[in-house]
């Protein structure tokens, strides 16, 4: 199942979110500021992230940038989560290179449906090899 790193500094938010996750089947993998979620997100190789967005040390919008920018990491999707629910905040955050964004208190099935739409598929799920179409049967010998 998909590896999920969640950068969150509240230890209730954590630990909810991490126990609902892997309930579900995830993995997940903890930073508890947004230079600890950076160094994660390299080490750890992530398939999504959970980014709040006000982190001590280095805010989730800085360290979204930073994922973002750097080409190993770009391609993995970031979901932004933060009690800032103004319109300007969801821009601001997907301006810094947060795939989608989401506000606290986590509505846990709308959370499950954007990870589930970015992630696709499971990364343990690999798809099915390409069969390829059968060949028509030769035409019977005339007689």
């Amino acid at each position: 199942m998909a590896k999920i790193l969640i950068v969150e500094d509240n230890e209730m938010n954590r630990d909810m979110l991490s126990r609902r996750l892997e309930r579900r089947g995830f993995t997940t993998v903890i930073a508890v500021d947004g230079g600890a979620g950076v160094a994660k997100a390299r080490t750890e190789a992530p398939d999504l992230i959970l980014m709040d967005m006000s982190l001590p040390v280095i805010d989730g919008w800085e360290a979204s940038r930073q994922i973002k920018a750097d080409p190993a990491l770009a391609a993995i999707p970031i979901i932004a989560l933060t009690a800032h629910a103004m319109t300007s905040d969801r821009d601001k955050a997907l301006k810094a290179g947060c795939n989608d964004y989401d506000t606290k208190p986590v509505d846990l099935p709308r959370l499950l449906g954007k990870i589930e739409a970015l992630l696709g598929k499971p990364p343990s799920a690999s798809p099915a090899p390409a069969t390829p179409p059968a060949s028509p049967a030769p035409p019977a010998p005339a007689s």
